[in-house]
């Protein structure tokens, strides 16, 4: 041991006994152990300066040591006495670190006196023994209560008589850091700022990030440009970090679940589009450049905001030290006492992430296991017809109903109006000889995907995610309809809301023709996102398909998508001989506009209703006026409206109706327990949307 770092020595082990105190304590020790320690530890406090002083080795850092050190073990002592006495005394524990944190925050306070009382350290030593009696030896609890009462109060005068001298002593002239400041409540924010929006509060802001200590840790690092390469990365993680935040609110608001980062980007360019016809394609162009530039300077930002702090922190880090120490008790204390003022944000949101994508990793091996297991694919490919037998010589039609959810028939503000259009709708479908029944499936997804649900009902899969959708996409799996291709059946996709080609769909799927907004005629107005009226839809579709006779049977998967976000400007229906080309919706008003509805919540959720019972009434009217005894129609939602029409917690139920006029059709299903009607009572049995395959195909096969 050298002469120079002998008293430090000495002081340091201080610090590792007063731990040994703590752990005696607290494991039960006997007072004698306990008083042996805390002898030992005591001690360490008068030889350490006596050999200083007999070195020559004084020095601020030693002093610095001594009085932290003493600090430390009165903390310990005054929880010790505080189990007895009451939690008041932790006070006498805290003060130091507590007026610590009041010197370093006011301006004002962080001068020193320039001639320090000795008072102050004979107060200190005093609280330390009389903490150390009490907590050993087995004075009276009055006796005890008193003395401890009496440091108490020459504690505060000591800390108070200091703070007064410090306010009074003379100071340089006060420059406030603004850059600094605001560097801070940058990282502040990036570390604090919650994951979902029922904790996106003034109070969730204020909470004390633990991790805002990594600035101290990173000043620690001697080499400046390792310091400045760590405060970036670290920066960058913190930005990332920051965006995951606003995406996981995002995403919660529209889909009702969290974002995910292996597949969930993919959703970025679509809602561009999609927004564009809710406020126009430039306003839409701008706000996502405008989006793409906030990312950026986040991204930048908080990168710079790290560098700043670290630097600062590093200049002054003798009073950082002291300043982190403050807080580090303070939040712990905070912590074991359950006080709602501590956050871990920042280091949550990075294990879940990281979980996420680890689990999102091994659901890929899952999900391919599951894709490689089929009961009907080896029927299927040697005999087709059988599985769907039941539906011989039928034209079959999966109708999705864009946005039809749970909330579109019971509990809403609009649910009434729905309810009467299919109750209207299930007594003219009677009166034409038609049959339904009704129940609910749950959806893979909410408030956008559409695809997902799809895939999930024609694969009998649960496809929840994007990166499940690719995945199902580029296997070998049978779906209902390339099923039926196989059975003999025309297979159709008539979904006009597409605006291009979709071959990797046509491989999967196996359907033999492809409709969308490019090759069904319509000469009319673009209505939104919807383009196409659900009436024109179902007129065009019938004139191609149904409409011929010298035919295969049909199997179609058609999109109903007048109901889709914006649900403004809405088509009304005409009369089916006038349907035309599509030019007599020429004459249709094209208001109110997304921008007008868009202002007024209410009007957002009427318009979502509205369009909701124009779609069943285009398709319940198409049934009567074409009166057809060889169609069988699944029609079902593909997922509930976005939260802001739905609400919050509504779960992920969409109904689902089967008509047909063919009894034989209807009794096939008779053992599902559905309802009669096209409208299901909120105690309609449920399903998961990837069941409904499996028990359609045991339901008509042989």
């Amino acid at each position: 041991m050298s002469r120079a770092n002998a008293a430090n020595v000495i002081t340091g082990a201080r610090f590792v006994l007063s731990a040994a105190v703590a752990a005696v304590a607290l494991a039960g020790g006997s007072p004698l152990l306990l008083g042996t320690v805390l002898t030992v530890t005591m001690l360490t406090d008068l030889v350490d300066g006596w050999v200083a002083r007999a070195r020559g080795t004084t020095s601020e850092l030693g002093a610095r040591l001594d009085m932290e050190a003493d600090a430390l073990l009165i903390l310990v002592l005054s929880a010790i006495v505080a189990a007895d006495l009451g939690w008041w005394v932790l006070g006498l524990g805290l003060a130091r670190y507590v007026f610590g944190a009041l010197f370093a925050v006011v301006p004002a306070l962080r001068t020193p006196p320039t001639s320090p009382r000795p008072w102050c350290k004979t107060v200190a030593v005093l609280v330390g023994v009389v903490l150390a009696v009490v907590a050993v030896l087995p004075v009276p609890h009055v006796v005890a209560l008193a003395a401890v009462v009496v440091v108490a109060v020459l504690l505060a005068e000591s800390f108070l008589h200091e703070a007064v001298d410090r306010w009074l002593a003379p100071r340089p002239p006060l420059v406030v850091p603004y850059g600094t400041v605001l560097a801070f409540l940058v990282v502040w924010l990036a570390l604090v700022a919650p994951v979902d929006r029922d904790h996106l509060t003034a109070h969730a802001l204020l909470r004390l990030p633990i991790e805002v200590l990594v600035v101290v840790a990173i000043a620690l690092v001697p080499w400046p440009r390792v310091r400045v390469a760590l405060a970036v990365a670290v920066g960058l993680v913190l930005a990332l970090l920051l965006l995951l935040k606003v995406l996981d609110i995002s995403f919660n608001t529209i889909f009702d679940r969290d974002f995910d980062p292996v597949g969930d980007y993919y959703y970025l360019g679509p809602g561009v589009g999609v927004l564009g016809d809710s406020i126009g394609t430039w306003p839409a162009r701008i706000v996502a450049v405008l989006a793409a530039v906030a990312t950026l300077a986040i991204l930048v930002g908080v990168s710079l905001a790290m560098v700043r702090l670290v630097r600062v922190t590093a200049r002054h880090l003798r009073l950082s030290l002291k300043v982190a120490t403050a807080f580090a008790t303070a939040w712990v204390l905070a912590f074991g006492t359950g006080a709602p003022v501590t956050s871990s944000n920042a280091l949550s949101v990075s294990i879940d992430e990281v979980n996420l994508v680890r689990a999102d990793i091994h659901d890929t091996r899952v999900f391919s296991r599951e894709i490689g297991q089929d009961a009907y694919a080896a029927r299927a490919a040697r005999d087709p017809q059988s599985l769907v037998a039941g539906l011989a010589g039928k034209d079959v039609l999966l109708v999705f109903v864009e946005s039809y959810g749970r909330v579109a028939v019971q509990d809403t503000s609009y649910s009434a109006g729905v309810d009467k259009v299919l109750d209207q709708g299930t007594a003219a479908l009677d009166a034409a000889g038609y049959h339904s029944q009704s129940a609910f499936l749950t959806s893979p997804t909410f408030g956008a995907g559409s695809w997902l649900a799809h895939s999930s009902l024609q694969s009998g899969l649960w496809v929840d995610s994007q990166r499940r959708y690719e995945q199902l996409l580029g296997a070998d799996r049978m779906t209902l309809t390339s099923l039926f291709g196989q059975a003999g059946w025309r297979t159709v996709f008539d979904v006009p809301a597409d605006t291009k080609d979709w071959p990797e769909g046509a491989d999967y799927y196996g359907f033999q023709h492809y409709y969308d907004s490019r090759n069904v005629g319509f000469q009319g107005p673009k209505f939104g996102y919807a383009p196409i009226p659900d009436q024109y839809t179902l007129s065009d579709f019938r004139r191609r398909e149904l409409a011929p006779t010298d035919r295969k049977p049909v199997m179609a998967e058609i999109d109903l998508i007048s109901s889709h976000h914006p649900w403004t400007p809405l088509p009304t229906m005409v009369p089916w001989d006038q349907v035309g080309d599509g030019s007599i919706y020429d004459s249709q008003s094209q208001s109110p506009t997304s921008e007008e509805v868009f202002k007024d919540p209410d009007k957002v959720k009427e318009m979502y209703g509205r369009s909701v019972e124009y779609s069943w009434q285009a398709l319940t009217s198409f049934l009567t006026t074409y009166n057809d005894p060889n169609l069988v129609l699944v029609v079902l939602g593909d997922h509930q409206p976005h939260g802001y029409v739905s609400g919050e917690h509504v779960g992920h139920d969409v109904p689902v109706s089967v008509i047909a006029q063919d009894p034989a059709v209807m009794q096939r299903i008779a053992g599902w327990g559905w309802q009669d009607g096209l409208r299901p009572s909120p105690d309609a049995d449920v399903w998961r949307m990837d069941t409904f395959r499996d028990k359609f195909l045991q339901a008509f096969s042989n």
